[in-house]
This record gives structure tokens, C-alpha cells and sequence, in this order.
């Protein structure tokens, strides 16, 4: 019995994560679908219609070159400039806007240092170590304050790293790891069992 009971769990280990990966990779290829309808464009482009999961995927990445093209150029930089006066004039949404936007600049720019290193901090009190991100050096009236050199770090919670706490702390509080940003989150995702070489 207790060796069935093993093979059962271990049945169960193997099936559970493979289904669990397969329900929500359908569900993210579905949401793409849903939010550009290939019904509505020419079939004769590439034969991709909504009988094929997952073609809204092609399409999205062709918009987003399509996009990044025209607006790497000088016409397209006047345009989005005249875009975002235009948004910035809209009372209530010119926060939200330039908020996302600074956000998104930081996170996605290839030069941005934000979530480039895993550091090591003790949280939520001394003595506990938890992983944290980098999200960038801070020298404002905090850092004046302290007296000291502050690092902007994100610690993400368990299994969930969307969802953490923005924390300034002394650079000399935190250590920095060689780890992979991919491994980190591979470790704070399957809550210390999957641990990184």
C-alpha cells in the first residue's frame, strides 16, 4: 500500500504542474484571440483564423514590429509626442498615463537597471532573509535624511511575485547574488522548492 500510495503521489506530481501549465497556456492564448478577432481579417493573409489557437500570438508580435517601426522613425516620434500632449491634457487620466509610461520606460528599456540584480536583504526583521529586487538607486531627501546610500529594492510575496512591498534600504544592508533574475523568481514562484545551481 505504501508503495502504491507513492507511485499515486508521484503520478500525481508529474500530471499536476504539466495540467496546471496547459490550462493556463490556453487560457493566455485564448485572451490574445479574444483581443484581436482573426475572423475579421483577410484570410488569405497567412490562413490564420481563430480555428488555430494561439494565431492572435502572430499577430500581436506583427503589430507590436509594425508599431516599433514607425515610431523609430522621426515622423513617428512627432506623432507620439503629439499623442501623449494630447492624453497629458485629459484631467485624471494625465496621471495614470505618465505614470504607466515612466513605469513601463524603466522596466522594459534595455539600459534600465531595474530588476537586473537579485540581491539578498534581511526581511521583515533581522535574523530573516528573503530575496529581493533591485528596481534602482535612490538620492533623494530620504538618502539626505538617513545619511546614508540608498538602493529602491521590490520584494515580491509567495507564489505570487506580482504582488510585494517597495522598500528603500542602506546599500550596506543588502548582498548582492550572482543569481539569475529568472532564477529568482523560479525560486520565489515554487516557494523554495524548485533552487537554482
Amino acid at each position: 500500500m505504501k508503495r502504491l500510495r507513492n507511485y499515486f503521489i508521484s503520478g500525481l506530481l508529474f500530471w499536476i504542474p504539466l495540467g496546471l501549465s496547459i490550462v493556463v497556456i490556453k487560457f493566455f492564448l485564448e485572451l490574445i484571440d479574444n483581443l484581436i478577432p482573426t475572423q475579421y481579417l483577410p484570410e488569405s493573409l497567412f490562413g490564420l483564423d481563430n480555428a488555430i489557437p494561439g494565431s492572435g500570438v502572430v499577430w500581436i508580435i506583427l503589430i507590436m514590429l509594425i508599431t516599433g517601426a514607425l515610431v523609430n522613425n522621426f515622423i513617428g516620434r512627432k506623432l507620439i509626442q503629439l499623442w501623449e500632449k494630447l492624453l497629458n491634457k485629459i484631467p485624471g487620466f494625465r496621471g495614470i498615463y505618465s505614470a504607466l509610461k515612466q513605469l513601463s520606460d524603466t522596466v522594459l528599456s534595455p539600459s534600465s537597471e531595474s530588476f537586473k540584480k537579485v540581491l539578498l536583504v534581511e526581511y521583515p526583521r533581522r535574523g530573516m532573509w528573503t530575496i529581493a529586487f533591485q528596481t534602482g538607486s535612490y538620492h533623494g531627501e530620504a538618502e539626505k535624511i538617513i545619511g546614508q546610500e540608498i538602493v529602491n529594492i521590490y520584494v515580491s510575496t509567495t507564489p505570487n511575485p506580482t504582488s510585494g512591498f517597495f522598500i528603500m534600504l542602506p546599500k550596506k544592508d543588502t548582498v548582492e547574488l550572482n543569481m539569475s533574475v529568472d532564477d529568482a523568481f523560479k525560486l520565489i514562484i515554487s516557494t523554495g522548492v524548485v533552487t537554482p545551481n
